[in-house]
Order: structure tokens, then C-alpha cells, then sequence
């Protein structure tokens, strides 16, 4: 009897400490494996920590930088190569843009990705659906190799969020870019005319400076690719981002659509036709004023000094609201790299925009400082004062927006591009133009 209530005891234990085990396994998340799930998550970011670049390592960054871009960005890389023991970032230039996302997509199926790349958002989009690109946010929290939350947040907040998909980072800002007004500063003073700031200013400055020698406006030939702009500014939607929805064809978006057309047709505004670019036109004073990338003031700089031209920039004019489009790329990691060639990949990335760098950049090359500490920098003020046609984009961040991030955002905008363009080359009614735009939206967007 006393054996048998020993063996109850003894077996009456081990469950009691199996089901002990069992509850203290549940309340640490243990997985499948038997991993804490808590220790999986630390282990994530505690891993970067642990990790060293002992032996060299040579990366890849495909670009399409070229002429001073791609000489500024050279002397970045060798400064970054020359403070990074073990560790080589080979530049390679792929061309232009459609290049470069062509060779992207080549490299992804033939297994011969480079650590990094030039991406645009809409491209981005589709990297992540084939997951492609590397969730950053590990490299971001690592108390070794990430950012504090202040140097975190002090990437503008507009270009962090150009680069976030459900909380996760993908990449990081780098030529950012934004639409300015360029004016020539002669004719506006002679014409006894302050720089206009709304839109019914613009159209009447428009019909006073136009003569037989000058067009008042000039748009670029991407009018159409980039009519967002002036849909936000007449309080309308492009785009929604959330729905997938193509959002043009409404009262904003006809409005919107009516006035820039009503400027074309009437003979106060051009575009930059077989110039290519509306910089050369207004560079010799062909035209008055133009909106054109911030990206393109070294380019309208030297012609404009050749030719006796006085200039400047503003802020966009605005309507219903103030909005302006802020584009280029950012720089994104490939996913099948080593650890030590992620680490070497991430250590660039966050040396290519650090303060110094992105304020050198943006000196160089007309883009915009990616960070807050470069814009409050002595270093940039005092460039800005130098130069102040360079301090204009900045005063845009507070109402900026980015282009739709969904994939095959290009066909896309182009489809619907074609069809306003026919509204401004006078075969289609504005109605008609939003009506074709519509459907050929829906399209491209398999609607």
C-alpha cells in the first residue's frame, strides 16, 4: 500500500511540473522550436550588434548619377572607403533610370542582385511584393550601429515616410527633389510686378508679361506625367494610395485642368517642346518664369550668367491650398546578402546622408538636404545666403506630398498623361480628357 501511494505521489509530481513547464514556456512565447518568440525578436537586433567586419568586403551600389552628380557621389564613396577598414563600396553606373530599374529586374531573376540600389517608391513597391529588399528597422534600433530617435527623426519626416510600408523602413531618402517657380527677376521689375503666389496673380502676371518676344509661363514637356501638382493644389486628390483609386476626375481635378489649359490655349503659356527643357528657354529669356526641378538650378545657373540673365526661384504658387510634389530616390538593401555585407551595406547608407554628406550633396547637385541638422547647420545658412535660389525647396516641406506608391506607378501616369495631353493639343475637351484619363487609369490599374 505505502509503494502504491508512493508511485501516486511520483507521478502526481511530474505532472504538476509539466504543466508548471508548459505554462512558463506559454508566457515567454515559446515557438514551435522551442525559441523564445521575445529572445527571437531581441536575438534580431542583438545579432547587428554582435556582428564584425573582420575580412574585406566589397559591395555594389548601382546608380544613374551622371556628369557632377556622379563626381560628387564618387568623392562620398571614397570618403566613406577611406574611414571604413574592411569594407569597399564599388560604384556602378547603369545608365538612366529606366535603365537601371530594367537592369534591377534582370539581376533579380538572374540571382546577381548588387547590395544596393537607386529605387524609386513605386518601384520599392514592387521589390517588397517579391521581397527583394531588407526590412531595415533592426538596423535602425541597434544600439551599436542604428540611429538614437533623434537622429532617427531627423531625416525629414516627409522623406521617412516616402520609405515606410506598415511600419517597416526600406530604404533611405538620398536625391530628393522638388518643383520650384523660377523667375527672371528683369521683367517682373520692369513689368512693375511682384512674384505671384496664387493662381489668379500668376494668370494676371501671365497676361502682362507676354508680348511678341516673351511667353509668360513655360511647363516643362512632363506637364501632363506630373499634373498632380496642381490637382493638390486645388484641394483634389491624384491618387489614394489606400483604395488603389485614381481620383483626377473630379471638380478639383477639372478646375484644375481648365486653368492650366486656359493659359496653354490663350497664348500666355508654352511648353518646352523641342528645347527639351524649359531651362534653355528661360535661360536665354524665351519665357518669364517656369516651374522646373530644384534639381535644375546648376543647369539653369551657367547658361543664365552666359546670357546676361538675372533670376531667382519661389515657392509654387497655391490655390485652394499650398502643396508641392517631392520626388527622386531613395537607396534600398538587397535581401540575400551575407550579415557582414548587409553591415557594410547599412554602414554606407547612413554615411551617405549623414549631415556633412547630404549637405556637400545637396551644394553639388540643386537636391534638397535629407535632414533637419543640415538645414539648421551654419554651414548650410551660410551657402543658402550665398546662394539663395537653394534655400527656396526647403520652405516647401511643410506641405509636401509624394507621388502614388503603387507598382507600375510610371505606366500608369503615363497612360493617364497621354490623355491630358490631347486636352492641351485642343482634341479633346477637358471633359473628354478626364473622361479618357479615367479609363485609361482604371486600365493600367486593372480596375
Amino acid at each position: 500500500m505505502r509503494k502504491l501511494w508512493l508511485m501516486l505521489v511520483c507521478a502526481f509530481a511530474v505532472l504538476v511540473l509539466a504543466a508548471c513547464s508548459s505554462g512558463s514556456n506559454e508566457e515567454q512565447g515559446t515557438n514551435s522550436n522551442g525559441t523564445s518568440k521575445q529572445g527571437t525578436e531581441k536575438a534580431e537586433v542583438t545579432g547587428i550588434d554582435g556582428i564584425e567586419i573582420t575580412e574585406p568586403v566589397e559591395i555594389e551600389f548601382w546608380h544613374a548619377m551622371s556628369g557632377d552628380h556622379e563626381k560628387a557621389l564618387q568623392k562620398i564613396t571614397d570618403d566613406f572607403n577611406n574611414s571604413h577598414e574592411n569594407i569597399t563600396v564599388k560604384l556602378v553606373n547603369q545608365g538612366g533610370y529606366g535603365d537601371l530599374s530594367t537592369k534591377v529586374m534582370a539581376a533579380a531573376k538572374a540571382n546577381t542582385l548588387p547590395a544596393l540600389t537607386q529605387a524609386y517608391e513605386d518601384w520599392m513597391t514592387e521589390y517588397i511584393e517579391n521581397d527583394f529588399i531588407t526590412n531595415l528597422n533592426p538596423y535602425v534600433e541597434s544600439e551599436k550601429y542604428g540611429f538614437t530617435d533623434d537622429e532617427f527623426n531627423d531625416i525629414m519626416e516627409v522623406f521617412r515616410e516616402m520609405n515606410t510600408w506598415d511600419g517597416v523602413l526600406y530604404g533611405l531618402p538620398f536625391n530628393k527633389s522638388t518643383q520650384l517657380m523660377f523667375y527672371n527677376v528683369t521683367y517682373f521689375e520692369e513689368a512693375g510686378l511682384e512674384v505671384p503666389t496664387t493662381w489668379d496673380e500668376m494668370k494676371e502676371a501671365a497676361e502682362i508679361l507676354t508680348n511678341d518676344d516673351v511667353i509668360a509661363i513655360g511647363f516643362e514637356n512632363g506637364l501632363s506625367i506630373g499634373f498632380n501638382q496642381w490637382v493638390h493644389q486645388a484641394g483634389g486628390q491624384f491618387f489614394d494610395e489606400a483604395t488603389g483609386e485614381f481620383k483626377m476626375n473630379s471638380e478639383e481635378g477639372k478646375y484644375a485642368l481648365t486653368y492650366v489649359n486656359d493659359l496653354i490655349q490663350s497664348g500666355v503659356a508654352r511648353t518646352a517642346g523641342e528645347d527639351g527643357y524649359m531651362s534653355g528657354p528661360f535661360a536665354r529669356g524665351d519665357v518669364a518664369m517656369y516651374f522646373g526641378s530644384s534639381a535644375g538650378l546648376p543647369y539653369v545657373a551657367a547658361p543664365a550668367a552666359e546670357n546676361g540673365i538675372e533670376w531667382s526661384t519661389a515657392v509654387l504658387p497655391s490655390d485652394a491650398q499650398s502643396a508641392a510634389p517631392f520626388a527622386g530616390t531613395n537607396v534600398t538593401m538587397f535581401n540575400h546578402l551575407s550579415d557582414e555585407e548587409k553591415l557594410a551595406a547599412w554602414q554606407y547608407m547612413k554615411f551617405l546622408i549623414n549631415t556633412d554628406n547630404t549637405i556637400y550633396w545637396a551644394q553639388q547637385s540643386g537636391y534638397i538636404p535629407v535632414r533637419q541638422s543640415a538645414l539648421d547647420s551654419d554651414e548650410w545658412k551660410s551657402y543658402v545666403e550665398e546662394n539663395p535660389t537653394y534655400g527656396v525647396a526647403q520652405q516647401q516641406l511643410e506641405y509636401g506630398f509624394y507621388d502614388p506608391r503603387v507598382k507600375g506607378a510610371y505606366a500608369f501616369k503615363n497612360a493617364v498623361a497621354k490623355e491630358l495631353d490631347k486636352v492641351f493639343l485642343g482634341e479633346y475637351t477637358v471633359e473628354e480628357g478626364l473622361e479618357a484619363a479615367d479609363k485609361a487609369a482604371a486600365k493600367e490599374l486593372g480596375k
